[in-house]
């Protein structure tokens, strides 16, 4: 290794002298082209080696800082998204909240707000459970309505709850007429979830589908005029006895929040207070 360093040094100071021979004798621009011939390819690759080391850097701090904004952007969508639902629910719970006290500053009787805190599911919703109880002096058997109809009745009272029996519950009856006709009959449940109006065949001629459908007031125990539903279809059976419609109910039990329990009586028909029951 020595040798070679030795030999190395040795060569580099005979080309130095050399040039400065050729560069005293007047060969010096003829010196500084066979330099140039050396040296501009070494120094041609070394820049060309040096530029594309610094693109590589630059391309790498490039796609970095595009990954940290890339991150930076998604984080900032998603809260944009949460804050856009938390919003959009804000508007729909105010919505919901308006339409409640407007029906309720309007109904002609006394109603006590109540909100849903739980659903019982079977495939189907079978009841609710109302943030009202014993403490607010709700009873058994009490109405319940919101602003799109009506809901069902208190099957049992808590100390700060109590269960709303939803009109689809097979137990569930509700005395009925067609606002059309005045056809009288009976809404009942149906273990499917889902609703039928019961009627004497001779007194349903004339049912349509589309005739809506509301409380006949008979009984005490439900307001008159509140809306149930529509009929969606018709099932005529000759000459039985009764005959059945199916009904689309006024209420999504699924998604209603916010009801009013009726606590005082009512001689009045509120078939006025509820546009969609005419």
């Amino acid at each position: 290794m020595r040798v070679r360093k030795f030999a190395l040094l040795l060569v580099l100071v005979g080309v130095c002298l050399g040039l400065l021979t050729l560069q005293s004798r007047g060969y010096g621009s003829r010196a500084s082209d066979l330099v140039a011939v050396v040296t501009t390819p070494l120094q041609a690759g070394y820049a060309k080696l040096t530029r594309g080391a610094l693109g590589v850097w630059t391309t790498y701090l490039d796609w970095k800082n595009v990954r940290a904004e890339n991150r930076r952007l998604r984080a900032e969508v998603q809260r944009l998204r949460v804050e856009a639902l938390r919003v959009r629910e804000t508007d729909d719970e105010n919505r919901r909240l308006r339409q409640l006290l407007v029906l309720q500053e309007r109904l002609p009787l006394a109603t006590l707000p109540g909100e849903i805190i739980a659903r019982e599911w079977g495939g189907w919703v079978r009841a609710l459970t109302v943030n009202r109880g014993r403490a607010d002096r709700i009873a058994r058997m009490t109405a319940v309505i919101s602003p799109h109809g009506l809901v069902g009745r208190i099957v049992d009272v808590r100390p700060g709850s109590a269960i709303v029996q939803v009109l689809t519950d097979p137990a569930s009856t509700v005395g009925a007429h067609v606002v059309r006709t005045r056809t009288p009959g009976i809404v009942e449940g149906e273990p499917r979830g889902t609703i039928r109006f019961k009627y004497l065949a001779r007194a349903g001629a004339g049912i349509r589908v589309g005739d809506v459908l509301v409380s006949s007031g008979q009984g005490g125990l439900f307001p008159r005029g509140i809306p149930i539903g529509r009929v969606r279809a018709i099932d005529d059976r000759g000459s039985a006895l009764f005959n059945y419609a199916a009904l689309d109910a006024a209420v999504d039990f699924g998604r209603v929040d916010e009801v009013l329990l009726v606590t005082g009586p009512t001689p009045q028909d509120l078939t006025a207070y509820f546009p969609s029951g005419g």
